[in-house]
């Protein structure tokens, strides 16, 4: 077999990925592809390579692409959603599995990954369901903390209705922050899969937004007169 072939290539990424050299099995996988652009198993495997090395936007890629060439194999969608459950996208992870498991109905490991997935939805369901009120019974219990804090060190304590208005209100400001809270961990997790910053691309922008302010800054300026003179010469 010849050593740059699609197949010994796909060998050694393979051999990499047994040994945990998952970098090392992306570029073998990689070299592989170039001959092979249509061979979904090895957007498969470097999916899976990708997603050791927690580039979860690069496995997606591959695991879309490998769902693309061959919308009927089930690993494809399994891919796919493996990569979903690790950055915590329970709901999408379910779909790709109950589409894999359509697929391949009597697959065991199929079947405990969605059933393990159906429990951590409930998990994050019954999390903002619960920690908003959470944050709203930290904010009482300061509250009253307050309020006693008032009583025992003040010669005139505050009238009651206004404690307990702002007992309230620090109620209803803990309970916004965990629901702030919340929020900002589903924007974390979609910021996961979003693509790494081409930052190569951004350096040549900038050099060309340079090169282009240089040759403004350059550029001669002439008076009406003085154009016309160049122009009468033949130097405009």
């Amino acid at each position: 077999m010849d050593e740059n072939s699609p197949e010994a290539l796909k060998e050694l990424g393979n051999a990499a990925v047994k040994n945990q050299k998952y970098e090392e099995a992306v570029l073998y996988y990689t070299q592989a592809i170039k001959s092979d652009l249509s061979n979904y198993t090895l957007y498969s495997n470097r999916s899976f390579a990708f997603l050791k090395v927690h580039q979860y936007y690069f496995a997606m890629e591959d695991a879309k692409e490998t769902i693309k060439l061959n919308p009927m194999w089930p690993k494809g969608y399994f891919r796919k959603a493996e990569i979903e459950y690790t950055t915590k996208h329970y709901l999408s992870a379910c779909e790709s599995y109950q589409k894999a498991l359509q697929l391949k109905p009597d697959d065991v490991n199929l079947i405990d990954a969605l059933n393990r997935t159906k429990r951590e939805i409930l998990k994050e369901r019954k999390a903002d369901e619960v920690i908003p009120w959470l944050g709203a019974g930290i904010g009482i219990v300061v509250g009253v903390i307050i309020v006693i804090a008032d009583c025992i060190f003040t010669h005139k304590p505050t009238h009651p209705l206004l404690m307990a208005f702002v007992t309230i209100v620090i109620a209803m400001v803990g309970y916004g922050i965990a629901k702030t809270y919340r929020y900002y961990v589903r924007c974390q997790r979609d910021g996961l899969l979003d693509p790494p910053l081409d930052l190569m691309n951004e350096d040549e922008t900038e050099s060309e937004n340079s090169s282009e302010k240089e040759a403004k800054t350059h550029t001669p300026r002439y008076t009406k007169s003085q154009a016309r003179q160049r122009y009468k010469k033949g130097k405009l």
